[in-house]
C-alpha cells in the first residue's frame, strides 16, 4: 500500500507517517526538502526501503506535477493520499488587526494545497482496495462551531471541508472514501503543549480509517479519530 503524506517530516504528518510503517505500508513522505533528514531519516533508517521523500511544495504546483510524473513514469499507483501540511497564522488575531496576508497565505496552504494535490494524484488512485483520500481538517471549520476568532484558519478549514464533501461526491463510482478529518486539539507545534490529545494516538485513529480497519457508519464526510461524524 502506497500512502502519500504531505508535511511528514513534522508534528501529526510525522507521526502518521511512524504508524503507517509500522503497519508495513510504503511512504511517500511529501515534504519541501529533496532528502529524508531527521527524525524521518532515523525512522527509515528502523523501517528500510517504507519511506521515501518526495520534494514537495503545496503552494507550487508544478513540484505536484513532478512527483505525479515520476509516479507514473515508475508505474506506480495511490492507494491513500493524506493532506496534512497545514499552518495556524494571526492566532488570537482580532478581526481589526488581522493581516490579509495571512489570510491569504493560509488559504494557498490549508486549501488551495490540497486541491493541488489531490488534482495532480487523483488519476494515479489504484482501482481496487481498500483506497483512502483523507484532508486534515478542524473542528474549527464547522460553520456550527464558529467562534469570531482564527479567522484564516477556521476560514480555510470550512472550506477544505467543503472541498473534501465535493470530492467524495466525484470519486464515488471508483469506491474511493473521502473524509475531511479532525485530528483533536494534539501536542504538536501548532496545537501547543497544554493540548490534552496525544499525536501518536491521533494518527493511529486516522490509520485506522485509512486501511479500513475501522469501520465508519452512514456516509459522513466529517469526521473525527474513531470515524464518528463532525457537525457540520
Amino acid at each position: 500500500m502506497n500512502i502519500v503524506i504531505t508535511g511528514a517530516n513534522r508534528g501529526l504528518g510525522y507521526e502518521l507517517t511512524a504508524e503507517a510503517v509500522q503497519r508495513g505500508f510504503r511512504v511517500i513522505a511529501a515534504i519541501r526538502a529533496s532528502a529524508l533528514e531527521g527524525r524521518l531519516l532515523e525512522l527509515s533508517g528502523r523501517f528500510p526501503g517504507q519511506i521515501e521523500a518526495a520534494e514537495l511544495d503545496v503552494c507550487d504546483e508544478a513540484s505536484v506535477e513532478r512527483l505525479a510524473a515520476k509516479l507514473k513514469a515508475e508505474g506506480r499507483t495511490v492507494d491513500a493520499l493524506i493532506n496534512n501540511a497545514a499552518i495556524l497564522l494571526s492566532r488570537g488575531v482580532a478581526l481589526e488587526e488581522l493581516a490579509m496576508d495571512d489570510v491569504i497565505r493560509s488559504f494557498e496552504v490549508n486549501v488551495f494545497g490540497p486541491i493541488r494535490v489531490v488534482k495532480h494524484l487523483l488519476p494515479l488512485m489504484s482501482e481496487a482496495g481498500p483506497r483512502a483520500i483523507v484532508n486534515i481538517s478542524s473542528e474549527a471549520g464547522a460553520l456550527s462551531n464558529a467562534y469570531g476568532g482564527d479567522y484564516s484558519y477556521a476560514l480555510t478549514k470550512s472550506a477544505l471541508n467543503m472541498f473534501s464533501k465535493q470530492v467524495k461526491k466525484y470519486v464515488v463510482k471508483r469506491g474511493i472514501r473521502v473524509y475531511a478529518l479532525h485530528p483533536g486539539w494534539i501536542r504538536t507545534d501548532m496545537g501547543g503543549e497544554k493540548a490534552p490529545g496525544d499525536p501518536v494516538d491521533s494518527a493511529r485513529g486516522i490509520m485506522d480509517i485509512v486501511d479500513a480497519t475501522k469501520e465508519i457508519y452512514g456516509d459522513p464526510f466529517f469526521v473525527n479519530i474513531k470515524g464518528e461524524p463532525m457537525p457540520s
